[in-house]
């Protein structure tokens, strides 16, 4: 497998971080301001010690605000003219990459439409199975896994099971996530 080819298309996916670093300076504020108030209280009555483990519950609040904020969990898709590159980074791991043959891969969505659950979205090529998007919300994995399967056009569906309490969309990688 070459490791010159061009890239046709590229896609990273990253999680949702749901709060900007002004939204984390608004709740700790408002975290500082509620443990000041309480821990004036108990001052005032003697307890002074209480002061000291309100002023840690908000250093914690903001370590770990900002832990989340700076996560490097990151999967980058990337589609060559004869592979698919999955390459995976997470906090503090070395990435990881995993190359498929683009002619044998399909897309395998796990679904339970009579529950309606959302499983593992998978790219399998062969006997290799790769999971990808494990941080995304179950509309976000069904949208990425529709993205390839309408793109496969009429092949797609052909290999669609529907029978039985699981449901499996496979597409075939020649239209892979919109290629020209």
């Amino acid at each position: 497998m070459e490791r010159s080819n061009p890239k046709l298309w590229q896609a990273e996916l990253v999680p949702h971080r749901p709060l900007s670093r002004r939204g984390q300076a608004i709740i700790v504020g408002l975290a500082s301001g509620v443990s000041l108030a309480i821990g004036l209280v108990f001052y005032l009555a003697g307890a002074w010690p209480v002061v000291g483990f309100l002023g840690l519950d908000v250093a914690l609040l903001w370590w770990a605000l900002r832990y989340n904020q700076t996560g490097q969990q990151s999967e980058r898709i990337s589609i060559t003219p004869h592979e698919l590159i999955v390459e995976r980074r997470e906090r503090g791991r070395s990435g990881t990459e995993t190359r498929l043959i683009r002619q044998w891969v399909r897309i395998v969505l796990e679904e339970d439409a009579d529950r309606n659950l959302v499983g593992p979205l998978y790219l399998v090529s062969k006997e290799l199975r790769v999971e990808i998007g494990r941080f995304l919300g179950a509309a976000e994995r069904r949208d990425l896994a529709r993205l390839g399967v309408e793109e496969a056009g009429d092949e797609a569906m052909a290999g669609e099971d529907r029978g039985g309490a699981g449901r499996h969309l496979r597409a075939c990688s020649k239209a892979l996530f919109r290629l020209p």
